[in-house]
């Protein structure tokens, strides 16, 4: 599992550095208030994704081993036309946007949703390497688009970042279908299992996606409190400090996915959780120093990289320091109850987050402008880590000490880690 953990956070370091290249392009080439313009696009569009995933998401994953794969898929794509279509009026009814950001808004949400069911039914299957290749594939089309767009044809837009999206996804998209038409998964089947396949799809959707709509409210609710609080070039300035910070992210999300894939395909749930517990530790380390060597970025670095608008980022950066490593120790906690199917310690724990960030950036954001909607993120990533940890601990009958490195975790890793990078 060790080198399938690495593989993935390879693929994860690519596809964060690809990511990173295209907060640079926006920053650099729209500046402080269109790089916030396209943060809002994006935050819409990831606030969709998440309601389409409450028939599909991650719960695809848990269901493709034991299900037909295309009994899956049919009702996961019929809710996201019905998402994409009728949130993008909403957001157009709640907010004075152009009927052409309604419009954009609906596709763009639609083709990353039809590509993300793909990649979870890939990845549910054990395709790991497909699911990498095409992550990795579709950071690399956005960023290679704007760059042309942008760099090449001087098409300075938020439009570009609209267009760019189609291809990015739409192209994985297509190859992805591909490789799901090349399972064993017969087609034709009765009528009545259909449906209670979908049945069964949506009741698992639920239970397990309405804590990331809640985390999703926790991470982004900073963002429309300093659009509507403060202004623009504000939100541009918080986008890149937030994207800087949760890119640390991906070391405990790859350890995290791949220990859920196993998890949910184990015969022994319980041995398989503590097999990972070194796993994790090993990744609580990793994080721990990344977030120690962003905060020592220098304000000066900042500016001279995205731009002079942009080395406010570095407070951001500061105040989000304790939450995101707060919740990174706290990721393989929340795929141990996904991956169990005990959905409401991950929602009970979100709701907490909730409950902290709401009135934190409503009262910060105000007085300390995107710096208060930082320390109000990160007060709500602690508060649902520490939940997360304290049940996570109590269920695998471990002691504190077992979620923290040590001296041994170091050791182990300093006798395995040549060999597996030899093989």
């Amino acid at each position: 599992m060790f080198k399938r953990i690495l593989q993935h956070f390879a693929a994860r370091v690519l596809t964060a550095g690809l990511s990173f290249a295209v907060v640079w392009l926006t920053a650099r080439y729209l500046g402080a208030a269109g790089r916030g313009q396209v943060s809002l696009f994006f935050t819409d569009m990831s606030g969709l994704v998440l309601l389409a995933g409450l028939v599909g998401g991650s719960s695809l994953i848990y269901l493709v081993p034991r299900r037909n794969a295309w009994h899956l898929l049919l009702p996961a794509y019929g809710w996201a036309v019905v998402v994409s279509g009728g949130g993008a009026a909403v957001v157009g009814l709640l907010r004075p946007v152009p009927a052409a950001y309604v419009l954009h808004l609906a596709a763009v949400t639609l083709v990353q949703v039809l590509l993300s069911i793909n990649l979870f039914l890939l990845l549910g299957r054990k395709h790991e390497q497909a699911y990498n290749v095409l992550t990795t594939a579709q950071a690399a089309l956005l960023a290679l688009a704007l760059a042309l767009a942008f760099a090449a044809a001087h098409w300075l837009e938020v439009r570009a970042y609209y267009y760019a999206n189609y291809l990015a996804y739409g192209l994985p998209w297509l190859l992805s279908l591909g490789l799901l038409l090349r399972l064993p998964d017969a087609w034709g089947s009765r009528r009545a299992r259909r449906r209670a396949v979908a049945r069964e799809l949506a009741r698992h959707s639920r239970g397990a996606h309405f804590s990331n709509l809640l985390t999703f409210a926790n991470y982004r609710f900073g963002y429309y409190a300093v659009a509507y609080l403060a202004s623009a070039r504000a939100l541009g300035v918080l986008s890149v400090g937030v994207a800087l910070a949760e890119a640390i992210w991906l070391i405990p999300r790859s350890t995290a996915l791949i220990q859920y894939v196993a998890l949910v395909n184990a015969a022994n749930q319980r041995e398989q959780t503590h097999a990972a517990l070194r796993g994790s530790r090993l990744t609580l380390l990793a994080t721990a120093g990344a977030v120690l060597v962003l905060a020592a970025v220098p304000t000066a670095w900042l500016a001279a990289c995205f731009g002079p608008e942009f080395g406010a980022a570095h407070g951001v950066i500061l105040a989000l320091a304790p939450g995101i490593l707060a919740y990174g120790a706290a990721m393989q906690a929340s795929s141990y109850f996904s991956g169990t199917a005990r959905y409401g310690v991950n929602n009970r724990a979100a709701l907490l987050g909730l409950a902290v960030t709401v009135p934190a950036c409503l009262l910060l954001v105000p007085r300390l402008g995107m710096v208060g909607a930082a320390l109000g993120m990160s007060a709500s990533y602690v508060a649902t880590a520490g939940y997360l940890l304290a049940h996570f601990r109590r269920a695998i009958g471990a002691t504190w000490p077992d979620l923290l490195p040590g001296p041994a975790d170091l050791r182990w890793l300093a006798e395995r880690l040549p060999l597996l990078l030899a093989k």
